[in-house]
């Protein structure tokens, strides 16, 4: 790309003050804008090559073959997300590229998401909307669509930062009989906050009636969730998964929910994303997927937006970043 202005790449259609806020950058950039869908990496090399500043969501790979396309003129990768493993960040920090991200505004969108899973998989609400909207619904049947309710349930949350305290403050209103978490070390003061019990994970897996993960994806975590850890959790209890798909080993998930090991589980992460739509989870009733919307509410996005672009253009402008990540 040639041209006298610097040039933004933002790859997907931004919330909707924030766009009307791109709009207004065309006047010091060359804002180069692609539309919403999935891009590959190769399209993506295509694209970047001579950019000064990219927007970013954590479907766009951005690693060193990605940065090699766009040359010395990289500047700043911002990523629309908290989530940062979509970037290869020692060879952004080797290549002296400024890395922003948006932490500490997706707590309550998150925590609600977990909520609703919840109650969606252990209450059935979709399989319950599904047969009144198939007609199937023919009067009152006492055993029909049972599923537990919370009230004087174990809730074992692994991770309790503050997404898990987010969870946790929201389902306290429950009447739960306990609450523990598991996580790399104890949170007292987080604890406390939300009268929750730091236990180790296998005594959680043991004990929960629903296990909601809430920790981030790194090398300790990934696949914290296979078949050994399924086979520790009681019969009866649920899953709910809001961190990233790589937490579980899906395959043995899958084995899990078809073999009753455990009695299902609510997804707002997979892997890969987005999940084929022939994949086995969707065909298990005891299996509620969403299509990662633990953001999707208006004022996080908005607020999402707006930082990304603001720690664009700061590091566009070589000023210090809004929300910098440091990795």
């Amino acid at each position: 790309m040639n041209s006298p202005k610097p040039i933004l790449l933002v790859t997907r259609i931004l919330p909707c003050q924030a766009q009307a806020r791109l709009q207004q950058l065309h006047s010091r950039y060359d804002v180069v804008q692609l539309d919403d869908r999935l891009w590959s990496k190769e399209e993506l090399i295509a694209k970047v090559q001579g950019v000064h500043g990219i927007v970013c969501i954590t479907d766009d790979c951005m690693d060193a073959d990605v940065m090699d396309a766009a040359g010395p003129t990289l500047k700043v990768i911002s990523t629309v997300s908290v989530g940062f493993n979509h970037i290869d960040v020692p060879e952004a920090k080797r290549r002296g590229i400024a890395l922003g991200y948006t932490p500490d505004v997706l707590t309550d969108a998150t925590a609600e998401i977990a909520v609703a899973l919840t109650l969606g998989i252990c209450r059935r609400v979709v399989e319950g909307a599904e047969v009144a909207k198939a007609g199937k619904w023919s009067g009152m049947r006492l055993s029909f669509l049972l599923g537990p309710q919370l009230s004087q349930k174990t809730i074992g949350i692994v991770g309790l930062g503050r997404i898990g305290q987010g969870i946790a403050q929201r389902l306290n209103g429950f009447n739960l009989a306990r609450l523990v978490y598991s996580g790399r070390r104890p949170n007292p003061k987080g604890a406390a906050a939300v009268g929750a019990e730091y236990v180790s994970f296998e005594t959680l897996l043991q004990a929960s009636d629903i296990v909601i993960i809430a920790c981030s994806l790194n090398d300790s975590t990934c696949h914290l969730f296979d078949t050994n850890a399924f086979r520790q959790m009681k019969s009866t209890a649920y899953l709910v998964n809001i961190s990233r798909g790589s937490v579980v080993k899906q395959d043995d998930l899958v084995a899990a929910l078809q073999n009753h090991e455990i009695a299902g589980a609510g997804l707002d992460v997979t892997t890969p994303e987005p999940l084929p739509a022939d994949h086995l989870l969707y065909q298990l009733p005891n299996c509620l997927v969403l299509p990662h919307m633990g953001s999707a509410s208006v004022e996080a996005r908005e607020t999402m937006g707006a930082i990304a672009l603001d720690n664009v253009v700061a590091g566009m402008e070589n000023q210090p970043l809004r929300c910098p990540l440091e990795g």
